[in-house]
């Protein structure tokens, strides 16, 4: 007995299989529709371009082994948002519930209209309140940030001041400043700032001058940079590159000749060129971008980060990183979490960390 041979049901599957395909391009198409609504036309093609960019960078990370590094480091969090609401930067204006729109604006547009933004932060106690708010008036007379940490706990008495509420106040008991830079002054955040000013309390800066002393610092192309010391003035000096130099603008090296230092023209990185010392550092933002990354999150001093911060001029060390002779400071040598001033106004001797030997200044 013969049967009839059996035909495929291919027929049901094949109808099923067009009508997935139509629904995946239909979708397709919707999504296609919305994004370009999002973004409007121009900036479709600008994102569908760089998205292409993206990817064909992608593959040729692939190929060349550093594909996931390169992926992480492109990640925004922003991906999934529409182009016209991403806020890319933040700042420290304070904008109180009480105050009227038309006081933010102002104040905002002052900001604006200043040559260079800028943030001085400092770790404060109140035991040194004098001393901070002559730096402070300085500072915030020219329109710039300032922000206080506070290592003893005491907010309340800076009260009195009448700047203190337009100033930033964090505390956290017995931090060191670079303790609250790496938790509170990520890169991210002061982004609009062209320079961060991170300093300790114990600086006397009758002859400095903020204006003036960024002027400088951005017609040498400087990225790097401290105050020159008063020698005859400051009571600790530990480094012989940052004393002032009566005769210049701006110095880059030091010169000895001595077998310990053996500084010239030839050296290229610390104690000779191509460094400053932590109490009184001045960042551009991009160098911040980096030295951020540098502060371990159980630094406490900062003792040596000093010697690596070259890593993050931006170039040269020799070149981009010096110190400004014409804006000078007195280093009052405060022990960093409060204690008794030093008065000696006299010449002193000081120990070089870096060679262990006695320089008098």
């Amino acid at each position: 007995m013969k049967y009839p041979p059996r035909r495929a049901a291919t027929c049901g599957c094949g109808y099923l299989a067009a009508f997935l395909t139509l629904l995946v391009v239909a979708s397709l198409q919707i999504q296609y529709h919305h994004l370009k609504v999002d973004l409007g036309s121009s900036d479709f093609d600008t994102a569908t371009a760089t998205q292409t960019q993206q990817q064909r960078r992608r593959r040729e990370g692939d190929r060349r082994g550093g594909g996931s590094a390169g992926r992480w480091s492109r990640k925004t969090g922003a991906e999934g948002l529409p182009r016209g609401i991403v806020e890319t930067s933040s700042d420290m204006y304070l904008r109180p519930l009480w105050d009227s729109a038309g006081s933010t604006a102002k104040t905002s547009a002052k900001s604006k209209n200043d040559r260079y933004k800028a943030l001085l932060a400092m770790a404060v106690g109140v035991e040194q309140m004098q001393n901070v708010d002559t730096m402070a008036r300085k500072f915030l007379n020219e329109s710039y940030t300032v922000m206080l940490f506070h290592y003893d706990g005491n907010v309340d008495g800076w009260r009195g001041l009448e700047w203190s509420d337009r100033a930033i106040h964090i505390l956290a008991p017995n931090q060191t400043k670079w303790w609250f830079a790496k938790r509170f002054l990520h890169p991210s955040v002061v982004a609009i700032y062209d320079f961060i000013f991170l300093w300790d309390e114990d600086l006397g800066v009758e002859k400095f001058d903020p204006r003036r002393y960024l002027d400088i610092m951005v017609s040498e192309g400087l990225e790097i940079t401290q105050p020159a010391l008063d020698p005859d003035l400051s009571t600790d000096i530990h480094h012989r590159i940052t004393i002032r130099n009566k005769m210049t603008k701006v110095h880059r090296r030091v010169y000895d000749n001595r077998s310990s230092m053996n500084c010239s023209d030839d050296s290229k990185g610390p104690p000779c060129t191509g460094w400053v010392e932590g109490m009184a550092p001045v960042f551009s933002r991009a160098a911040w971008k980096c030295v951020w990354h540098l502060i371990q999150n159980d630094l406490i001093h900062g003792w040596g980060l000093d010697m690596k911060l070259g890593y993050c001029a931006q170039g040269d060390r020799a070149e981009k990183v010096g110190v400004i002779d014409s804006e000078y400071v007195v280093h009052q040598g405060i022990p960093s979490l409060g204690g008794p001033s030093h008065t000696s106004k006299i010449p002193r001797r000081s120990l070089d960390l870096r060679t262990q030997k006695e320089i008098v200044s």
